[in-house]
């Protein structure tokens, strides 16, 4: 049965990647019908993301309630309602207020999901189920793609990925008794005690590990949509650019299932560390000047070096806060990692007008440092550094 309940994972976490690069796949299609500006896009990007936001830090009363089955079920009818609502959108509000369950949704299942893979299996399957979020997020826009290139709209593409969500969520309510089984009830998470966001700040080593998370994700999200403008500034066509900047996601989805392999031998702590080397290791080629090749290297060894880090913090928090508290600090750990993804790369974006894309990887470099020298701290504080 639990092998069962594990398929259905994965299955969701493939689901919660669907939706996540769709939008910017979409928006060359939808932005001449809409009648808007091109930059529009970041709003509707910014609704999803305050709801992502919002969900996450909040999720744990709602696990705590239901339990993660139920919580998951309804966070993925949440985004399918979201998805058909798109679909069926004609202009620009709309969208905006289809936004709105779209990201109240992913934050839930996102929260529920990492802590009850972290509680209740081995690292290996965090660091696959990240991967398998990695094909979901690169189906989507594949799909939108194959859709769009038949001829019909993009109405239909975000239709397809409705119904396909709407498939997941039968399942996921068929299979319920599976998670009570392996303790996703509500009665089983009455053991933990949910936190409010400032309780799981005051937590030892708490605001280490959030700027940790904060600092990833800045790194992540800037370092994967820059990387195109970064090479073509170097002298590189922008064809080319932009298939050297798909590696640096191909480095993520491929170091993670891999990294699966690797855990049953290296810890949490380690295999962070070995990823935060691997990321310096990628920038450093990216200071060598005329370097393009070597540039090139650089962006597939941040994302390896990128691979590790996220699924082995989020593995890590029960044992470094405890079980009892793991569902409270990884929702507001989520919540970080989204105010990384939506505000950093356009930060960026508005410190290019001053300073140039060439400070790209310097830009890089500080959220690096930071990253290691909080989580590091965590180390000591928590006295697992040599675990």
């Amino acid at each position: 049965m639990y092998s069962i309940l594990l398929v259905i994972i994965y299955l969701a976490f493939i689901s919660l990647g669907l939706p996540d690069s769709l939008l910017g796949a979409a928006w060359p299609s939808m932005q001449p019908g809409l009648g808007v500006p091109v930059s529009y896009a970041g709003g509707i990007s910014v609704i999803i993301a305050g709801g992502t936001i919002i969900s996450s830090l909040f999720s744990n009363y709602l696990i705590h309630k239901l339990g993660t089955g139920k919580v998951t079920a309804i966070s993925v009818a949440m985004t399918a309602a979201a998805l058909f609502g798109f679909s069926v959108s004609g202009s620009y509000w709309q969208l905006c207020l289809w936004g709105i369950p779209y990201g109240l949704g992913a934050g839930s299942v996102d929260a529920a999901l990492n802590n009850f893979v972290a509680l209740h299996y081995k690292a290996k399957h965090m660091s696959w189920l990240h991967c398998f979020w990695g094909i979901g997020a690169t189906a989507g826009p594949y799909i939108m793609g194959f859709v769009l290139t038949r001829g019909l709209s993009w109405n239909a593409g975000y239709r397809t990925i409705s119904v396909l969500q709407v498939i997941l969520t039968a399942v996921l309510v068929f299979t319920l008794p599976l998670w009570k089984e392996k303790g996703g009830s509500a009665k089983e998470e009455e053991k933990q005690q949910p936190l409010s966001p400032l309780q799981v700040t005051k937590l030892p080593g708490a605001k280490g590990v959030l700027t940790g998370f904060f600092c990833y994700c800045s790194v992540e999200a800037t370092a994967g949509l820059w990387a195109s403008s970064y090479m073509v500034n170097r002298g590189i066509s922008a064809e080319t650019a932009a298939k050297w900047a798909a590696l640096f996601y191909l480095g993520i989805t491929l170091g993670r299932f891999i990294c699966g392999f690797v855990t049953a031998k290296i810890n949490d702590k380690n295999m962070i560390r070995i990823g935060q080397f691997l990321i310096a290791c990628g920038i450093a080629l990216l200071f060598l000047p005329s370097h393009n090749k070597l540039a090139f290297a650089g962006l597939i060894l941040m994302g390896l070096g990128c691979a590790p880090v996220y699924p082995s913090l989020i593995h890590a928090t029960p044992k470094t806060f405890g079980a009892d508290v793991s569902q409270s600090v990884i929702g507001v750990q989520m919540a970080s990692a989204y105010v990384g993804t939506t505000f950093m790369p356009p930060l960026f974006g508005l410190l290019v007008e001053v300073l140039g894309i060439g400070f790209y990887p310097a830009y890089l470099v500080i959220f690096l440092v930071l990253m290691v020298v909080m989580l590091e701290s965590v180390n000591r504080v928590k006295g697992t550094g040599r675990e």
